[in-house]
């Protein structure tokens, strides 16, 4: 059985780490290499770098801050936010990252899911699905949770896996940063449907939501950021926790 990762996100706007609820009311929330260096001392499994902006603004993400959070850490790094093209992963593989994420870019042109796997492998590829109850159905939104598609959110994650996805970074936009706990159905409809580790992300609140989280659906992996960001639970505190609740998790 693999053991479930543990991963802090930082969400970067204008070169800070920022956070908000419900993918607006966003506030600062640090510096990002700092905080990354803090996360490598604490342990965690892995590191999520997304340039919250960079689709919205039409602009590339920042690479050098990209390099800058790559000198100081050791540990997987994910980073995502308007990468468009292969000469974009190029540049954000020479900036340090181990994976590149993409969300209303893989929407638009779903042939870069493909290019980027052929390219590179699809361990190196992440899609990212912003998910929103509408209606009585979880649907897909774009560019930072603005925009609507008609991609229900299962069928979504089906697709991005045919096409060469190597995992996928789910986020509700119902939960993102209410700490009222993740988007369980949802989560475990995804996860079930694919054969590719799905990465929850969005309400957690507390320590017994990753339990939860863990012993109610077959997501792999747990990511939060402002309860992290604030101190709010260490993460050698969750992952004693987890342990003490008979969950595999990394030590």
């Amino acid at each position: 059985m693999l053991k479930k990762r543990i991963i802090p996100c930082l969400d970067i706007k204008n070169g800070r780490t920022v956070k908000g609820v419900n993918f607006v009311n966003i506030i600062d929330a640090g510096d990002p290499v700092e905080l990354a260096r803090e996360y490598v001392h604490q342990r965690a499994d892995e590191l999520v770098f997304l340039d919250i902006t960079a689709t919205l603004d039409k602009r590339k993400t920042l690479v050098e801050l990209v390099k800058k959070v790559a000198a100081v850490i050791n540990i997987p790094f994910t980073v995502g936010g308007g990468i468009n093209s292969l000469d974009d992963v190029q540049a954000i593989i020479q900036a340090g990252a181990d994976k590149v994420s993409m969300n209303s870019s893989a929407v638009r042109r779903p042939e870069l899911i493909s290019e980027i796997a052929q390219e590179y492998g699809s361990q190196f590829v992440v899609v990212a699905i912003d998910v929103k109850f509408v209606e009585g159905k979880w649907m897909v939104f774009t560019h930072g949770g603005s925009r609507a598609t008609t991609w229900e959110a299962v069928s979504w994650a089906k697709e991005v896996e045919r096409r060469g996805a190597g995992e996928i970074l789910l986020t509700s936009m119902n939960n993102d940063g209410t700490k009222a706990g993740f988007a369980l159905e949802i989560t475990d409809a995804i996860a079930k449907a694919v054969n590719i580790p799905v990465i929850a992300s969005g309400g957690a609140g507390q320590m017994e939501h990753f339990k939860t989280l863990f012993e109610t659906t077959a997501a792999s992996a747990g990511l939060a950021a402002s309860i992290f960001h604030f101190g709010e639970i260490p993460i050698p505190v969750l992952k004693n926790y987890l342990a003490e609740q008979e969950i595999a998790i990394r030590r």
